[in-house]
């Protein structure tokens, strides 16, 4: 069984801030660690917030390679900094609304867990913290272009 440290500060934010040790769908759980920093930055000018995407990937491939080392598992479920960082990526330059939250999330979630190609490539080819990350990453970019046009089409 893989051993997390939470008193570690790679281990906590790896976790979600300890969300992704949730017993069910720890990576739907994962994922709303995300809202604060989405509001954090809701009002900021689009490039701070590609910045701070770039930043939460950049980090998140240590945390997540360190937390997974650690724990002996590549890609455990807990380890959801991933989520984190693909629903951020889905939120970018949206106008933050219950309705936007709602479908960024179920956009983000659907593309996550059914993972199309090439998600599905690089997510079976690829190991360690960017092996970890990248699915996520792709079904974060994935999920904005559909909330961008779902927004543009003026269907909420």
């Amino acid at each position: 069984m893989a051993q997390f440290n939470l008193k570690k500060f790679t281990h906590f934010c790896a976790l979600g801030f300890g969300l992704g040790l949730a017993p069910k769908a720890p990576g739907t759980f994962g994922t709303l660690a995300a809202i604060p920093f989405i509001f954090l930055t809701m009002m900021a000018p689009l490039w701070l917030q590609l910045v701070v995407a770039i930043a939460i990937c950049a980090i998140g491939i240590w945390f997540c390679d360190v937390a997974s080392r650690d724990a002996g598992v590549h890609d455990h479920p807990a380890i959801v900094w991933d989520e984190v960082a693909g629903f951020y990526i889905t939120m970018i330059g949206a106008a933050i609304s219950w309705q936007t939250l709602l479908v960024g999330f179920i956009l983000f979630r659907f593309f996550d867990i059914v993972k199309p190609w090439p998600i599905t490539l690089l997510d079976k080819h690829v190991k360690g913290g960017f092996g970890i990350m990248v699915d996520d990453i792709l079904a974060g970019i994935f999920s904005l272009i559909c909330l961008q046009l779902v927004v543009y089409c003026g269907l909420i």
